[in-house]
């Protein structure tokens, strides 16, 4: 069964862990983060990040290190990290300042795998590449702007820690090249290209419908990237290879990660996490993590099939067919454990490729823990049904 924490009466913007989940940071649509330490069954408010003036956007906390990054719509990002406070030497977090050069607001942000740099989208049309200034004691940026037209909505590292994916409003999802000469060493050549000076485009999709692109991610191996758009579709594309299309009968999907290199968890407007498996000759769609259990009639345990008439998607449906005025209050809880849309889906447990359990946060201020062992175990009886 999911664990079920509800840990705001606003809206979770985004979240990100430590490195041994003890700890969880939160944008909670404020100016401010929050720091919640895990008390026995619940979790707690022990420390405020406060330094943005305007809606803190995207948090990301490099597991290594123990830097926590956040990105607002005031145009700025900081760098927290833990430190003794001069006054009273009790251990604080504290602000270190990113020179981000965008005029418009930041949107999402993540640290790259060695965690020396990280990328911030924004809505200037461009990602800012950050990496450390330590004469100057502050994080400068570089620009990666052609060819984006449009808000970049969502950035992914690839493994190697040069290649960015990033997802726009212009309905297009890309892989850039974010190369550092001062800081990274010279990448092997690998499926998206050889030679990867900084800007360099390896390669650039269509949203199939011309959905905005909401959310971006690379495979395990960085072989593959995956992305979810507006038209409420999924595309994983293959490069030099087949782009894979699955459009749905739902509500947008906004948030992915992969679970393995065969299977993807994302979430969005329908209130629930969703499971694709395939590989490079077809993906599809195989069932939801909501069990059902608090619907009325189950469709099984563990991962099912998505219920029907259930999400947001189902509300609506249900509306339209009986009326506004027959609906009683009871009808307003939809048939998923989350209650809004999914905003930020994490791994959580397991190695890169071994997912074993991922988090999600939604509008409705809950954080929910599932369990994704079921996933393998319905992709395996899967194929061997397509045998």
């Amino acid at each position: 069964m999911p664990e079920i924490f509800s840990i705001s009466p606003t809206p979770v913007t985004a979240h990100a862990f430590n490195a041994d989940r003890s700890q969880l940071a939160v944008s909670l649509n404020s100016n401010d983060a929050q720091i919640l330490t895990h008390n026995g069954s619940q979790w707690a408010a022990t420390e405020m990040l406060t330094e943005h003036d305007k809606t803190i956007t995207s948090i990301d906390w490099a597991p290594n290190s123990n830097q926590i990054v956040t990105a607002s719509q005031d145009r700025n990002a900081y760098v927290w990290q833990q430190s003794p406070d001069p006054k009273t030497g009790t251990i604080v977090w504290k602000p270190t300042l990113v020179l981000l050069r965008i005029n418009r607001a930041a949107t999402h942000v993540r640290w790259s795998p060695k965690e020396d740099k990280f990328a911030v989208a924004s809505g200037d049309r461009a990602i800012a590449i950050c990496s450390f200034d330590p004469e100057n004691n502050w994080w400068v940026s570089k620009l990666l702007k052609k060819p984006i037209r449009s808000t970049v909505l969502a950035v992914d590292w690839h493994p190697n820690n040069v290649l960015l994916a990033a997802g726009s409003a212009d309905m297009k999802a890309r892989v850039l090249s974010a190369f550092i000469k001062e800081i990274d060493e010279r990448p092997a050549a690998g499926v998206w290209g050889s030679k990867l000076p900084f800007n360099t485009i390896c390669a650039e999709f269509a949203s199939a419908a011309g959905g905005w692109v909401h959310g971006v991610a690379f495979s395990p191996s960085g072989d593959v990237l995956a992305f979810v758009s507006h038209d409420s579709s999924i595309s994983i594309a293959y490069p030099g290879g087949p782009v894979h299309n699955i459009r749905m009968p739902t509500l947008p999907l906004v948030t992915l990660t992969w679970t393995t290199e065969d299977s993807i968890v994302a979430a969005g407007h329908d209130c629930q996490p969703l499971v694709f498996s395939g590989s490079d000759a077809g993906w599809q769609e195989i069932g939801t993590l909501d069990d059902g259990s608090h619907a009325a009639s189950k469709t099984g345990p563990g991962l099912t099939g998505r219920l029907n008439k259930s999400g947001a998607f189902g509300a609506f449906q249900n509306a339209d067919s009986r009326g506004q005025s027959s609906i009683t209050s009871t009808d307003t809880k939809l048939l998923t454990i989350h209650q809004n849309t999914i905003t930020s889906i994490r791994p959580y447990q397991g190695a890169p490729g071994q997912v074993t359990q991922v988090s999600t946060t939604a509008v409705d201020g809950k954080l929910v823990i599932w369990d994704t062992a079921s996933v393998s175990a319905l992709t395996g009886r899967m194929a061997a049904m397509s045998m």
